[in-house]
């Protein structure tokens, strides 16, 4: 099990530059170092309306653009909640960017009352992630917005 105290406080020492995409990067190299058993790791940003785009990640090539309305990382937009799935072939709309990943866990990401992107964990065992990896990864998420200056990737109407 992942010690997500220690892991927020090495996080929170990481993100110094208050710069989303420095930061995105700084907070998926962690993970990806840091928690067991992940294939993948990385954001996804709204910079177009009801549309995720690629953001920093670590792990194979991924997914882009995902519509809010399709996929795991769509319906955690879509319905601003955490999304943990344990079998995502059980999922009908999943988008398969590895073939290999079996569970995710997306955490939606909102500020000043918008989805600004969603940060998504991918795992080749199934079952892989707990409440407790739930509930640690939202208090990451909550420190990574908390070091970061949103504002400059969000998507802007006009």
């Amino acid at each position: 099990m992942s010690d997500y105290a220690l892991l927020g406080r090495q996080l929170a020492a990481l993100l110094d530059e208050r710069d989303p995409l420095t930061n995105g990067a700084q907070t998926c190299a962690l993970l990806m170092q840091e928690i067991p058993d992940l294939n993948w790791v990385g954001f996804y940003l709204q910079r177009r309306p009801q549309t995720l785009v690629l953001g920093p990640f670590q792990g194979k090539p991924a997914c882009t653009p995902i519509p809010f309305s399709q996929g795991v990382c769509g319906a955690a937009a879509r319905s601003r909640t955490t999304q943990r799935i344990d079998d995502v072939h059980a999922v009908a709309d999943h988008i398969a960017c590895d073939s290999a990943s079996r569970a995710e866990l997306v955490v939606p990401i909102i500020h000043d009352g918008e989805v600004w992107g969603v940060l998504d964990l991918d795992s080749p065992r199934l079952g892989r992630f707990t409440p407790e990896d739930q509930a640690g990864i939202e208090a990451l998420v909550a420190i990574f917005q908390a070091h970061t200056d949103l504002e400059h990737l969000m998507n802007k109407p006009g």
